[in-house]
């Protein structure tokens, strides 16, 4: 992972954003899609409030946050009505309630157990929230997510529930990463997977997933090629 500089520059920081900007344009112009069809956003856990405002100034609206506690702290620091905030780390059950007004989208619902726990603050408090099942298609037993058949079977059940009348908690797609250290032949396997599945379970559920949240700093790239749909990148805005 490339380091941070915690106290990195509105300067620094917008030139980081525009050279990432160019390069999403890029690669989403090479894959035949829009560079608009992929959003960028800027995890911020690594640097202060004061750091993630430069990226807003910058023109970054999509922040995520790994930790519900040091997103509370940053939603409440930076006031700002025009950031969408998105959940990419765990979400405990016991946070979600708090947690769940700030949110635009969760990117990382790995249990039956949290989805249920969302379903019910989100309808408690009347307040729509975006959700992506996380996968976990790499060899790596340390990495968060569901196999492929857990998140089928969850996504069957959600399916089921959604059938009966509307839900505050909506499923929107897919999140996943590529395993640490992987050949970029892997990183094309593995996202791909993520990919292929998301199109063979909308046509068997016929409904609509049009989320990938796929790509990080090192491999955002790839990660559009394969249609990833949001770009979650942190040290590349700020080193």
């Amino acid at each position: 992972m490339r380091p941070i500089h915690l106290e990195s520059t509105l300067e620094q920081v917008r030139a980081n954003y525009e050279n990432v900007r160019n390069r999403v344009t890029t690669a989403a112009e090479k894959s035949g899609r829009s560079p608009e069809s992929v959003t960028i956003v800027g995890v911020t856990k690594y640097v202060s409030s004061e750091v993630a405002g430069f990226l807003v100034e910058s023109g970054c609206r999509d922040l995520g946050e790994s930790r519900p506690q040091s997103l509370w702290e940053k939603a409440e620091k930076l006031a700002d009505n025009s950031i969408r905030w998105h959940l990419i780390g765990h979400l405990q059950r016991n946070k979600a309630k708090r947690t769940i007004p700030l949110l635009q989208m969760i990117h990382s619902v790995d249990s039956e157990r949290i989805l249920d726990q969302i379903l019910v603050d989100a309808t408690t408090l009347q307040h729509s929230v975006q959700v992506l099942l996380e996968l976990n298609v790499t060899s790596d037993p340390t990495k968060t997510g569901l196999v492929m058949d857990d998140a089928k079977r969850l996504l069957e059940k959600w399916c089921c529930r959604q059938s009966d009348q509307p839900l505050f908690a909506n499923v929107i797609g897919l999140m996943g990463m590529s395993s640490l250290g992987a050949n970029e032949l892997q990183v094309h396997q593995e996202f791909k997977s993520i990919r292929v599945a998301r199109d063979k379970w909308a046509r068997e559920f016929d409904i609509a997933l049009p989320v990938l949240s796929m790509g990080m700093s090192d491999d955002f790239e790839i990660a559009i090629e394969h249609g990833s749909t949001h770009v979650r990148l942190g040290s590349i805005l700020f080193s």
